[in-house]
């Protein structure tokens, strides 16, 4: 009973995440889930998969998170998405499709034998196809993330940046160096 709570709990959170409209409420929200599945890993038997979600997932990649959102703004998200609707939601359902393939066990055993299923802990660390869908699946969202995140709302500028900076950084140079002039002139 206590597991399904904190998974209807976990859910809850991942669905706040969604909808939440500023991005640092949107990170804590995700750090929640990011917990609560280090709780259930820990449940589960897979005590290393725990500690390794909740220092990477609810510590650092919140903390990664927060500072993206000090670097961009928290600005309210109103903006239209950067991929398409009909990408995300393909890509939604084929997660889900290779999810599903990966977790519901074949019929490939024959009724009379005995499956028994492993730990949660050697799926975990033996059994990888499922991980490495999920970790694709999880670097692919965070590239898609960050360019909605740096996305230019503005028209890039003419020049380079470097350039401009390096021009308002002469212009200043000089402007001290005619005021130390000036100052060194007057006090002759």
């Amino acid at each position: 009973m206590l597991l399904l709570f904190l998974i209807i709990v976990a859910l809850v959170f991942a669905i706040q995440a969604i909808r939440a409209q500023h991005l640092i409420t949107s990170a804590l929200w995700l750090a929640g889930v990011s917990a609560l599945c280090s709780v259930l890993f820990f449940l589960y038997g897979a005590h290393l998969v725990a500690v390794i979600e909740l220092s990477v997932g609810a510590g650092l990649v919140t903390v990664l998170f927060v500072f993206a959102i000090s670097v961009a703004g928290d600005d309210v998200l109103e903006a239209k998405p950067v991929p398409p609707r009909f990408l995300t939601v393909g890509l939604a359902v084929l997660f889900i499709l290779l999810l599903g393939w990966y977790v519901i066990p074949g019929s490939t055993a024959s009724s009379a034998s005995v499956v028994t299923n492993p730990p949660l802990s050697e799926v975990l660390w033996q059994e990888r196809g499922l991980d490495l869908i999920v970790q694709i699946v999880l670097i692919f969202s965070g590239v898609l993330g960050l360019l909605g995140l740096l996305a230019e709302v503005k028209a890039p500028l003419d020049g380079s940046m470097a350039r401009e900076i390096g021009a308002r950084r002469e212009h200043d140079l000089d402007a001290l160096e005619s005021q130390i002039l000036n100052s060194q002139d007057v006090v002759k």
